[in-house]
């Protein structure tokens, strides 16, 4: 028997058996009131009515439905057999936890690997030295500089090699040559010198003071007249500099030497005789 003839039945069976629930609580209706009948003539009516076919019971349906129903099994098409195939090992483990820390060592080996490449290509094409600090840095024409320094009220600031260039007086440079390293005396001839912003004593960046025109570091309190020759306070010699060079044309280098200034003068050098001008930014006296 089909898989639909089965439904049929069944769907049947059910039509039926709700017939029959239908029937029997129809009648087993007990209607109270006005029309009702009487016991005795419904026992009359079931009297009269025992001649007449008396329809299948539900259990009866119900057990030829049973009985009707085919208890063969149903044949599958024939199919041929396939080879077995052992599954991948590595498939089979990989778990959230596996697959998280696979990522993580691959991320930071290619993290690694990335920085590897990056100083490996450094090594091999090493960073211009010009035009930064470290190297030989453009600080313009040399009257350009004398005239921001006069606008400056003495001091002009180059970001681009952390130095601060003042005048040097002309009238200075007899004595300066004495005390002086020998590559600083060129740029000191053109009139200027170049300064390192950090203070000797402990690094501190060193600010000028426009009032005293002297440089006063904020840190300590150290003080260094206007070419950075040490004036007071606990740092152990002058201003750090820079070697200045001036080109035919009058443009101005300043070599920072990989980082490192120069030594800057000893302690009682004061080649220049500047004294405080005016009140001092760190202290406020004369």
């Amino acid at each position: 028997m089909s898989q639909g003839a089965m439904i049929g039945i069944v769907v049947a069976v059910v039509v039926v058996l709700g017939a029959v629930v239908f029937l029997t609580a129809a009648r087993r209706t007990d209607v109270r009131g006005a029309g009702a009948l009487s016991r005795e003539t419904r026992k009359r009516d079931r009297d009269a009515e025992i001649d007449l076919p008396t329809a299948a019971s539900g259990r009866e349906v119900e057990r030829a439905a049973v009985e009707s129903r085919s208890t063969a099994l149903a044949k599958n098409d024939e199919l041929l057999p396939v080879a077995w195939v052992a599954p991948d090992a590595d498939a089979l483990g990989v778990s959230r936890r596996v697959f998280f820390n696979r990522a993580y060592i691959s991320l930071m080996g290619l993290g690694l690997g990335g920085f590897a490449a990056a100083a490996f290509v450094g090594f091999l094409y090493p960073p211009s030295k010009g035009g930064g600090f470290g190297g030989k840095v453009g600080a313009g024409k040399i009257d350009d500089i004398l005239l921001n320094i006069r606008l400056n009220q003495g001091f002009f600031y180059l970001p681009e090699a952390r130095t601060w260039i003042t005048a040097y007086p002309p009238d200075s440079v007899t004595k300066a040559k004495r005390l002086y390293q020998a590559p600083l005396i060129p740029g000191m001839e053109a009139g200027i010198v170049a300064l390192y912003q950090k203070c000797p004593h402990l690094g501190c960046r060193v600010p000028n003071c426009v009032s005293s025109q002297w440089f006063e570091c904020p840190c300590h309190g150290s003080q260094y007249n206007r070419v950075g020759e040490k004036k007071g306070g606990p740092a152990p010699r002058g201003m750090d500099r820079f070697v200045v060079s001036v080109s035919g044309t009058g443009d101005v280098t300043i070599d920072t030497l990989g980082g490192a200034a120069l030594t800057g003068p000893p302690i009682g050098t004061n080649t220049t005789g500047q004294e405080a001008e005016g009140p001092h930014c760190i202290t406020g006296g004369e």
